[in-house]
């Protein structure tokens, strides 16, 4: 899969408190946690961390309702630090339109209707998020200086979007999502709510749409697995393997034609935002930024302290950028 640009005008369990704070002070370079939560940017291509369980997520009545990842991982939380190192509670996979009382609800957008987008063309996505009371939410904290991250990602890990959406004042949510391609897709909503029984915890809810039209039915191979992604004529490498479930280690180092690139602008107060999906399930993982910006450039190398839940495949989508560009490239990392 080919990895596009778009141009701007962008907690590990207590045994591992004490490795990641030595790692933290050893390294100039700003430290990435992995959790499962969400955060977000717009890009057209384009994942804290103590753990705990709550049960399965939430059932539901339509097609988007809970289903566990690879591993049984549905109702696997984590718990994530923003920059400034102040708890924030992670909830799920992503794969439930509702939880904790919380409901994604769409509507019609600008084209098509609540589960049915059009191809080809550039589309409006409206929804809500409802608290347990029923009524929409329209408070929502602050997260890597956003209210609202929102992701659409094909079936087949291909086509990967990455939006803010603006609120109205009732409440609804407009995501205006690049042309889609036809197949079926997932849209997951990440936020915070800041006042009610969920404040201050963090929630990734999802629903499918179809959109319609010639080669719907298509399917892309996930691209094997590999160390290496090219992206504006930027490599990226990852480094390290990882274990299902258990914390590890992935360096990230960011090149051009050979040299390493050390003029990564600040983006989402981070100098990297990383995003995974599980192959199979499309479950979802955002990598979380630990720590701020310095205020100025940042690279060549990132270092990720990482947990993914499942074994298999993990579609990683990397952001970063440069002279006001942001770039983003895909690759594909094995979770033994």
């Amino acid at each position: 899969m080919q990895a596009q640009s778009h141009h701007r005008t962008p907690a590990a369990p207590h045994r591992a408190r004490t490795r990641r704070g030595a790692f933290l002070a050893a390294s100039a370079t700003a430290v990435l946690a992995l959790a499962l939560a969400g955060c977000g940017s717009a890009a057209s291509f384009s994942g804290h961390h103590h753990t705990h369980t709550d049960g399965a997520a939430h059932g539901t009545a339509d097609p988007s309702a809970a289903a566990p990842s690879a591993g049984g991982h549905a109702g696997h939380d984590m718990a994530g630090h923003d920059a400034a190192g102040a708890g924030r509670a992670a909830a799920g996979n992503g794969l439930a339109a509702e939880r904790g009382g919380y409901r994604l609800t769409a509507t019609a957008g600008t084209a098509g209707t609540a589960d049915t987008l059009p191809a080809g063309t550039p589309a409006e996505y409206r929804f809500t998020i409802t608290g347990p009371d029923g009524k929409p939410v329209t408070a929502f904290a602050v997260d890597q200086t956003k209210r609202m991250h929102f992701y659409a990602i094909r079936t087949d890990l291909t086509g990967f979007q990455h939006l803010h959406p603006e609120m109205a004042t009732d409440g609804t949510w407009t995501a205006p999502l690049a042309a889609l391609a036809p197949g079926s897709w997932r849209l997951y909503a990440s936020f915070t709510p800041d006042s009610g029984p969920g404040a201050g915890g963090g929630l990734v809810l999802s629903r499918t749409v179809t959109v319609a039209g010639e080669g719907a039915a298509a399917s892309e191979v996930v691209p094997a697995a590999t160390g290496t992604a090219t992206v504006d004529g930027y490599t990226v490498a990852v480094e390290g393997a990882l274990k299902a479930g258990s914390a590890g280690a992935l360096k990230v180092t960011v090149s051009r034609d050979g040299a390493p690139v050390t003029d990564l602008q600040p983006y989402l107060d981070t100098y990297a935002h990383l995003t995974a999906f599980h192959a199979g399930d499309q479950a979802f993982a955002h990598l979380h930024p630990q720590g701020a910006t310095t205020g100025g450039d940042g690279g060549p190398t990132l270092p990720f302290h990482a947990e993914l839940p499942a074994a298999g495949d993990w579609r990683l989508f990397l952001q970063f950028q440069t002279g006001g560009t942001l770039h983003t490239a895909a690759l594909t990392l094995r979770v033994a």
